[in-house]
């Protein structure tokens, strides 16, 4: 197992990354990084934690889709500074439902690993569609894609699509008509998606900010940004 003394934790600014190999056949699953307290936890618990630099926060590989990583052997390279975690692997890598996070061709930008696991009914339709943007956003040709068209066209683009879907939803309310309140309402979540994703925002920070007004009132914390 790693001796955290060992790691050069300066070096790494705090988060040392971490490639996820199978025990049994070798292949590359994914790559991670681990703060000390991601590697604390998996140190104790013998399964994978990592720290989600889009997130914020700590995560145990496998906590929403339940494809978790029990770790068999734990190696520092000889810099200090990346961790070789040799793993059994309950399920799939990757949240696509792929066995490992490298599946696209450099060279041609093809898919060479199928999907093996469908994970739709693991995440919710949030995270489906923020990662569904991110893809888009990857895209070479953007003439195939609206979403990569609107990533393409930066900022200003995307925010005069939000501002118009704000406008549409909203007259949509003033009307009382229940398809298009929905309608629009799905247009505007959309809309947002994509501000988050050119932001590199990840939802599950809003969720968290959602979480946290549970605790005080709303008033009070309408307060505490006019301070």
């Amino acid at each position: 197992m790693v001796s955290t003394n060992q790691i050069d934790w300066e070096k790494v600014a705090g988060l040392i990354p971490a490639i996820i190999q199978d025990y049994k056949s070798g292949e590359v699953l994914m790559m991670a990084y681990m703060n000390r307290e991601a590697l604390r936890l998996s140190l104790n618990t013998k399964l994978a934690h990592y720290y989600s630099r889009t997130k914020d926060r700590i995560w145990m590989k496998g906590e929403t889709s339940g494809h978790t990583q029990k770790i068999i052997e734990m190696l520092l390279d000889c810099d200090g500074d990346t961790i070789l975690l040799k793993v059994e692997q309950t399920g799939v890598a990757c949240h696509t439902g792929r066995e490992s996070c490298f599946f696209t061709s450099l060279e041609s930008g093809d898919e060479v690993i199928p999907i093996k696991s469908d994970l739709t009914h693991k995440y919710s339709v949030i995270d489906q569609l923020y990662h569904t943007i991110l893809e888009k956003g990857r895209e070479k040709d953007i003439s195939k894609s609206y979403t990569a068209k609107l990533l393409a066209g930066g900022s200003n683009k995307i925010l005069k699509k939000v501002i118009e879907e704000a406008g549409e939803f909203s007259l949509a309310v003033k009307d009382n008509s229940k398809n298009e309140i929905i309608y629009e309402c799905a247009d505007l979540v959309y809309h947002s998606l994509v501000a988050l994703a050119h932001s590199k925002i990840d939802p599950d920070l809003i969720r968290r900010e959602l979480v946290r007004r549970f605790d005080i009132g709303g008033l009070v914390e309408k307060a505490s940004r006019n301070e």
